[in-house]
């Protein structure tokens, strides 16, 4: 009998961690921002005409002639003082180095070579690790006269780009691929359990259970006033020193997407800028931080939203969560800075009191307190974001639903409308992430905001949907006799 199994696959695909580190490193504004952004073909990280944009390491998973690398964008690097912002950031990219599989030094070929270009490629070829010569801004006929001036670097040809225009990207590719080691040979193995499980698959009578949420990692953006400890929280979750931290406002300037693995379970971690009022945001760079904070938290499913416990509810804190809301995320409030709170009990209670008078779907949001800077009780957060992860994916049987609704209706029965009673039929939820319910009826549609806000908080109650925004919607029947409703 012919062997009826399928082909030998691959066990699983690489995971990001597994595949080769390519990091962009150079002085200040040589481009590097922009050449990130075209190798893994979005705009990724933030660009500016100014030294010093890129701060924090941004990292991305780029497709180069079939190989797919992590591509690491770097701090400028820059002589300072190691306590220093400056310094802090040269750090950063020097770790970056001593973790990349090769190093792309980049230089601007408009410019020639600076002292600081000479400097700090000697301090690349001490360490020991395969570099690569990128002569950015070299677009027009000159561009390539240019570039040849980067021989005297001693790091080899230098290959000419405009990662602006987009000139020389594809030999770039090709040659970043040549200098990478080689790639390690999938393994396969032969299940003879995998045409059975596909066959039970197809069976038209099998039950069909659909998962909790959908695959992937659980996708969470750290959102926060300036200097609230949001970059200080993601270091203490990763147990090193990713992110650039200090007592300066406003350090993290693009939002900074990491991966890190808990219990089983996998998280995207994005810090993100802190969010200030609009009528202080005057500069075009923040605003650009800014929008790429708040597009963060639109692709999160769970915003943290971290505060200064010891500065107890600021109105900006309140304008985030009300964005949260808005936005339909789920929400974990994180109380940074416990250790340094004297009455905790007062000040977890002012915190609750300010949210639910002045956010009432924030009703029963988790709360963790820790202490960031010191790690103690950090380690509580990520369950709280599993739980709320699961409650913004609930969704409620339907005779059950409209079990609890009748009940509903017999405590406190629908409103008169115009001197008429709301016929409210039934209820069903129509989607999940966040929690959406329809209700069907007989002029449904008219049925007032404090009617909606009642059933909300029995929906919240009786099914436990704490913290997370429900969407409650209605829809009305076409009454025949109605010759209002006639075009």
């Amino acid at each position: 009998m012919a062997d009826r199994r399928r082909p030998m696959r691959p066990v699983a695909p690489v995971p990001s961690a597994d595949l080769p580190l390519v990091a962009i490193v150079g002085r200040p504004n040589v481009g590097k921002s922009t050449l990130f952004n075209r190798l893994v073909g979005r705009r990724q990280a933030l660009v500016a005409d100014t030294p010093g944009v890129t701060r924090d390491r941004k990292e991305g998973l780029a497709l180069l002639r079939g190989r797919t690398i992590r591509l690491v964008d770097t701090a400028g690097l820059e002589e300072a003082a190691p306590s220093s912002l400056f310094g802090r950031m040269r750090a950063s990219s020097e770790s970056a180095v001593r973790e990349a599989a090769l190093v792309l030094f980049c230089i601007d070929a408009r410019a020639g070579i600076t002292p600081a270009d000479e400097h700090f490629a000697a301090w690349v070829r001490k360490q020991g690790r395969p570099v690569m010569l990128v002569a950015n801004k070299a677009e027009g006929r000159g561009g390539a006269a240019s570039a040849m001036e980067a021989y005297s670097l001693g790091l080899g040809e230098p290959v000419a780009v405009s990662a602006e225009h987009g000139e020389g990207l594809s030999d770039l590719m090709g040659e970043i691929v040549e200098h990478l080691p080689p790639e390690p040979e999938a393994e396969f193995e032969d299940d003879d359990d995998v045409f059975e499980a596909d066959a039970d698959a197809l069976d038209p009578d099998a039950e069909i259970v659909l998962p909790a949420r959908p695959p992937g990692p659980i996708r969470i953006a750290i959102v926060g006033r300036p200097n609230a400890g949001k970059s200080t929280l993601l270091n203490a979750l990763l147990g090193e020193e990713r992110m650039i931290t200090g007592p300066e406002p406003g350090l993290t300037r693009d939002s900074v997407a990491v991966t890190l693995h808990d219990e089983g379970d996998v998280f995207e971690v994005v810090d993100t800028a802190g969010l200030r009022r609009k009528a202080r945001i005057d500069e075009a760079l923040e605003k650009m931080s800014v929008s790429a904070s708040i597009e963060a938290l639109k692709m999160a499913e769970v915003a943290v939203l971290v505060l200064d416990a010891t500065l107890g509810v600021h109105e900006q804190d309140l304008q985030i969560a009300r964005l949260i809301e808005r936005e339909g995320r789920a929400c974990v409030l994180a109380l940074n800075k416990w250790d340094a709170v004297e009455d905790r009990n007062a000040t977890r209670q002012a915190i609750l009191d300010r949210l639910s008078i002045s956010l009432a779907q924030m009703r029963g949001v988790p709360v963790v307190t820790f202490s960031a800077l010191t790690g103690a009780s950090v380690h509580r957060l990520l369950p709280a974001v599993r739980e709320a992860c699961t409650v913004w994916n609930a969704r409620v049987p339907t005779g059950e639903l409209n079990r609890w609704f009748e009940a509903a209706l017999e405590r406190h029965a629908a409103p008169l409308v115009e001197g008429r009673r709301l016929k409210l039929r039934y209820m069903t939820q129509v989607k999940s992430r966040p929690p959406t319910f329809v209700i069907f009826g007989t002029r449904a549609e008219q049925t007032p905001e404090d009617y909606k806000r009642y059933l909300v908080n029995g929906l919240r109650e009786t099914f436990n949907l704490p913290g997370v925004p429900i969407r409650l919607q209605t829809r009305g029947t076409k009454n025949p006799y109605n010759t209002k409703s006639r075009s």
